[in-house]
């Protein structure tokens, strides 16, 4: 059976859940499907890659309780590293990966939405990190992710309390990129993903790996990592290719090399 789908388009790339059944749960199937095809992108020609739902009404509940309530403690921990690794894969991919998130994101759906670089939500769209109201924590990097993402003091407040909030609370405090209206967050999403599409895509890669290694480091450490991904660009024939077009006042044609 099919739990999620993946769609190219030319550079883009769009991985869509597909339980709305169960407002796109993240049972296991699922997320081994997810980590497989992640697997597939990391070594492909993909620029960028968008992550989706079905419908309006959800962009993933979280954790299939369902599923979690049939499993032994030691099933519990191996569903937690599976989830762990699924999205560490899906943040340290080699392309900009935007969440389109229509409806409501909660716990490990909103952790999903945390692991990508960019996330544009339809206005009517929900978020929340419930655990605690549960007697657990967030165990797929919501309590690192969010705290690096809206600050500490954020985190915190919406992890302690287990709060449920709109789509323009989460922009506000910087979880959100972009707002839209509701049912248009692909369609966004995929403008967004055409203008990075355009660009050099190993300086979008270097550029994202100079961001998130250098984001924990001191300044001087960062500095290191931003030179570092810049040594591998001086060589490229994008880089060359860059600078004719910016020459002879035309587009470049990049071609990843």
């Amino acid at each position: 059976m099919t739990w999620i789908t993946k769609e190219d388009l030319g550079y883009i790339t769009i991985l869509r859940l597909q339980r709305p059944e169960v407002y796109h749960a993240l049972n296991r199937p699922l997320l081994c499907q997810m980590s497989t095809f992640l697997d597939e992108l990391q070594e492909s020609k993909t620029r960028v890659v968008i992550i989706t739902s079905t419908g309006d009404a959800a962009f993933c509940a979280g954790a299939d309780l369902k599923e979690r309530q049939t499993m032994s403690e030691q099933e519990v921990r191996e569903y937690l590293t599976l989830i762990r690794h699924t999205f560490l894969k899906l943040e340290s991919m080699h392309c900009p990966v935007i969440a389109a998130i229509d409806g409501v994101a909660l716990g490990g759906g909103m952790e999903l939405a945390l692991a990508c670089d960019i996330r544009i939500a339809g206005e009517a769209s929900t978020f929340a990190l419930p655990e605690t109201s549960l007697g657990i924590i967030p165990g797929a990097g919501g309590t690192q992710r969010l705290s690096r993402i809206a600050g500490i003091t954020i985190a915190k407040l919406l992890i302690y309390t287990a709060r449920r909030i709109s789509a323009m609370e989460a922009k506000q405090v910087g979880i959100i990129s972009k707002l839209t209206q509701t049912g248009h967050a692909l369609r966004e999403a995929m403008l967004m993903a055409e203008e990075i599409a355009e660009n050099g895509p190993l300086a979008v890669k270097y550029a994202k790996l100079a961001i998130q290694e250098g984001y924990p480091l001191g300044l001087e450490l960062a500095m290191e990592k931003e030179a570092y991904a810049y040594e591998h660009l001086i060589t490229t024939k994008d880089r060359t290719e860059g600078l004719h077009a910016f020459r002879e006042k035309r587009k470049p044609q990049f071609g990843g090399e």
